[in-house]
């Protein structure tokens, strides 16, 4: 069903972002049966990356979440930034790098998925691998091995908002 359904999004996308002007009848066919193919394909080949339950996302919670989320983001990317950028600039190059290991309380696998993409986007920190609801991420400077001090430091921060996105 996700399938057929991204088939027709796609479509009727196409048809109206090609057909803003009157087409002679060639032009018209060809256009149709590009998207046509183009649309299909897509929906084969990319409908399983939709998920289940596409309109829990309208739920107004969820978007004042992902509303405060991105300052978030933003505000922590900056601070990562700044950071490894002292670290580079820094004449003795104060870095500790190391994979940690930590939780996450996130149940669905998009909202996993969104919080590894968050790590992994902000500098000084790479997701590695996603196991379950056990995340190994790359950091530049490891500030503690423990996993409920890493989980704290790494992973917090974003999961409370994207708990409620997600979840």
């Amino acid at each position: 069903m996700k399938r057929f359904t991204l088939f027709i999004v796609l479509f009727f996308v196409w048809i109206l972002l090609v057909y803003s002007k009157p087409l002679d009848k060639v032009a018209f066919r060809q256009n149709l049966w590009i998207g046509l193919l183009v649309s299909l394909f897509v929906g084969v080949y990319l409908g399983d990356l939709l998920p289940e339950r596409v309109g829990k996302f309208y739920n107004p919670r969820r978007i004042l979440a992902f509303l405060g989320y991105l300052p978030v983001f933003f505000w922590y990317c900056l601070l990562a930034n700044l950071d490894v950028a002292y670290r580079v600039l820094h004449p003795r190059l104060p870095i500790r790098p190391g994979i940690v290991k930590v939780k996450t309380s996130i149940k669905s696998e998009s909202g996993r998925v969104a919080l590894a993409n968050s790590i992994t986007l902000t500098p000084g920190t790479l997701s590695v691998d996603l196991v379950g609801d056990t995340l190994y991420v790359h950091w530049i400077y490891v500030r503690s091995e423990n996993i409920e001090e890493a989980t704290e430091y790494i992973v917090k921060r974003f999961e409370k908002f994207l708990k409620i996105i997600f979840d």
